[in-house]
């Protein structure tokens, strides 16, 4: 029978939950890294038993790790990142220039096919490449050049690059989204970028239509129908039809159209998670209810699905890296929240039971469906 391995960073540590294809009962391994903010650890498509993991502590730095044995050991590997090309400079909060700076990974996406290939999504706004399982980094400086750069700013959570995204039908083609910058599509394997932003609109920003400045919060792909693309930005759930070239808001009857995660089922290309939050001040559910919303019509109309979720005194958050699917035939959803709660669906979302509710604040979630 097929396994499942939920892989979970949090601000301190690291924790593997693993079970079997029924979903039922769990074992718990960690905390890897105990007190450190471990951002993000993703495993490689191509070899399950190879994960990344990014480990940063304030006074520490930044460190990434790497298992080979699908998380029973770990060891340190190329930790020497730093930006190519002229130093630069990017807009700070009140406009004024601010120097490039290296500060943590955020998001690891190994590549499809080669367990020694991942890409890096860094702060401030850098994308590298590895090609020797994370021992030597390259920048793709393609993009943090890009002329737009001396314009972005960094959202709330800093200048990051958050999401990374591989098209498995159209070699060469990637996708990236960096909070506040906007979407950025790359046709020739990150060699150059450009915004792709059109349809997004942003209040609080000089133009609210401008081609970059966007606080986009998450992307999410299904791999049959690579060029549609769903979105949660800083205000407003969207789709693209076009692989980005446009975006029409697709927010419909959300109780709030903020929030962080987006994702989407396995099987059913139409059918797309989000978690929504009641303000960009207010960083938790409506009414103190936690509630994933589920559109099975790609964003058209949306139900809330709350069986087995908290539906009164609830005020945790769930960031944007913190929800993941399974692909088993009955797709699982998972999410983490600030509260150290892990909840899991092995049925699509119709319920919800808790994996494990004792974590520190959950910072990223993945999943793995194992042979």
């Amino acid at each position: 029978m097929a396994g499942v391995r939920v892989l979970v960073g949090t601000r301190k540590g690291a924790f593997v939950l693993s079970s079997d294809g029924t979903r039922r009962s769990w074992e718990v391994s960690g905390p890897h890294f105990g007190g450190w903010e471990i951002y993000h650890v993703k495993g490689s498509p191509a070899d399950p038993n190879r994960l990344y993991a990014s480990q940063h502590r304030g006074w520490s730095g930044q460190v990434v790790q790497r298992s080979d044995d699908g998380g029973a050991s770990w060891r340190p590997v190329g930790n020497k990142f730093s930006y190519a090309g002229a130093p630069g400079t990017h807009q700070w909060y009140d406009g004024t220039p601010h120097p490039w700076e290296f500060e943590r990974v955020w998001h690891f996406e190994p590549s499809l096919d080669d367990p020694d290939t991942v890409y890096a999504g860094v702060e401030d706004a850098g994308l590298f490449r590895s090609a020797d399982g994370g021992e030597n980094w390259e920048e793709l400086s393609g993009l943090r050049g890009h002329d737009t750069g001396s314009a972005w700013q960094p959202g709330g959570g800093g200048m990051c690059l958050h999401t990374i995204i591989l098209d498995p039908a159209t070699p060469g083609r990637m996708f990236t989204a960096i909070s506040a910058a906007g979407a950025f599509r790359s046709d020739d394997a990150g060699q150059t970028w450009r915004p792709i932003n059109r349809g997004l609109h942003s209040q609080g920003i000089p133009d609210e239509d401008a081609e970059v400045g966007h606080c986009v919060h998450r992307i999410a792909m299904h791999p049959s129908r690579p060029s549609v693309l769903y979105m949660q930005k800083h205000w407003d759930v969207l789709r693209s039809d076009d692989a980005g070239e446009s975006w029409q808001e697709i927010s419909g009857d959300l109780p709030t159209d903020f929030g962080f995660p987006i994702d989407v089922h396995a099987h059913e290309p139409e059918t797309v998670y989000v978690v929504p939050i009641t303000s960009d001040e207010l960083h938790y559910p409506p009414d103190g209810q936690l509630r994933v919303y589920r559109s099975r019509t790609a964003g058209d109309e949306w139900e809330p699905l709350a069986k087995g979720l908290p539906q009164q005194n609830c005020y945790v958050n769930v960031l944007r890296d913190a929800m993941a699917v399974d692909s088993l035939e009955e797709c699982g959803v998972y999410f983490g929240t600030t509260g150290g709660q892990v909840y899991g669906s092995a049925d699509g979302g119709d319920s919800w039971a808790p994996i494990v509710t004792n974590l520190p604040a959950v910072l990223s979630v993945e999943v793995q469906t194992l042979p």
